[in-house]
């Protein structure tokens, strides 16, 4: 499989925009090369970086396996009725964009498509991000990530 975006490449920092110095929304994502048996998609992003260990900034799961993208903003839950979105460590539903500690250096920020083989998470409704993942990895056929780069 693979993921790319529009709005930047592998190793590029992302534009300000899809960050908390812009308005904060989701970049648009576009992948391909998906296994024949998927059935749905869970689309994670998260900050290794952190200085307290891994920081989640989204996760949508349930995104059917007709779908090929995610639009610019999709990271709102207003209006994309077709997938649902987990609890992030801003605790906060839906996508809130790179946002480091002044000076902290450059974070790097994972966006990974995961490929699952079932049609929908059985996970209680508002998980948090982590666990959208731990549900999602006994699913999972193929994986594939997009990392940009942001620093302030």
């Amino acid at each position: 499989m693979r993921l790319t975006s529009d709005a930047f490449s592998g190793g590029e920092k992302i534009p300000q925009e899809f960050t908390c110095e812009g308005d904060d929304r989701s970049p648009p994502l576009k992948w391909s090369g998906a296994p024949k048996e998927t059935k749905s998609f869970v689309l994670l992003c998260e900050d290794p970086d952190a200085p307290r260990g891994v920081f989640r900034h989204w996760a949508c799961y349930d995104i059917p396996a007709y779908h090929t993208e995610l639009v610019e903003g999709a990271g709102r839950p207003e209006g994309f009725e077709d997938f649902r979105h987990g609890i992030n460590d801003f605790d906060e539903l839906g996508y809130n964009g790179p946002c480091p500690p002044h000076g902290h250096g450059v974070h790097h920020y994972h966006f990974r498509l995961l490929a699952l083989d079932c049609a929908e998470l059985p996970i209680r409704t508002h998980p948090t991000c982590k666990e959208v993942e731990v549900e999602a990895r006994k699913h999972l056929l193929a994986e594939t990530e997009l990392v940009g780069i942001f620093h302030r």
